[in-house]
């Protein structure tokens, strides 16, 4: 049996252009395109649900980020792949706390499209060479066990797995920018990570921050 995806899209060529790729790679059918979250949700009322979501972020009604909340409520079984122009780690990490099992650039060529199908589907997750390959590891490494997080550095591990900037973490914990940097600087050194999406994930895998 193919594996099924909808896409959510308010951008009608691009959705059509997604859909025609996807329906010509082997062993995989597009089952619909919906012009936003709502309309999406509203076609999965209907019964049929996807294997897999493509959502883009920005849409009119329902946007990704919240598409992705209902799902993961709604229809957990439906794994979600996101759609941007956009790669900051604010974006990226928001969509991860979403439950979100990819993150894909619109700029990408049919091939990595392809590869981030199959991989979502066989791994379980893809992220696209713009996040560092260590992520990649982070995501398969065995647990590490306890990270020797002071009080403070762990208090800046969870504001910084939230939305909020590093001058907004700053302003939480009363303490300057450049404090702020020190501590960033420590807790990658003792995650073993390069980014701030590296850290959240090593965070979320080793329930060191709650979703």
């Amino acid at each position: 049996m193919p594996t099924s995806v909808a896409i959510a899209d308010d951008h009608y060529l691009l959705a059509q252009a997604l859909a025609d790729f996807i329906g010509k790679f082997e062993n995989y059918e597009v089952l619909y395109v919906a012009e936003h979250g709502l309309d999406l949700l509203d076609k999965l009322k209907e019964g049929m649900l996807p294997d897999i979501a493509l959502l883009d972020l920005h849409m009119p009604e329902m946007d990704g980020f919240e598409t992705a909340i209902q799902l993961q409520q709604l229809y957990p079984s439906v794994r979600v792949l996101a759609l941007s122009m956009n790669d900051q780690d604010e974006y990226v990490i928001r969509m991860l706390r979403h439950g979100a099992r990819g993150y894909l650039l619109k700029g990408c060529k049919p091939a990595e499209l392809r590869q981030a199908l199959d991989d979502i589907m066989s791994k379980g997750f893809y992220y696209s060479d713009f996040i560092a390959s260590h992520l990649i590891r982070n995501l398969n490494s065995p647990e590490t066990g306890a990270f020797n997080l002071n009080d403070r550095e762990y208090e800046f591990l969870k504001l910084a797995c939230s939305e909020m900037t590093y001058n907004e973490i700053a302003a939480q914990m009363k303490v300057s920018s450049r404090t702020v940097d020190g501590y960033r600087e420590v807790v990658f050194q003792k995650l073993g990570v390069k980014t701030r999406v590296g850290m959240v994930m090593v965070a979320i895998r080793n329930k060191l921050v709650e979703l």
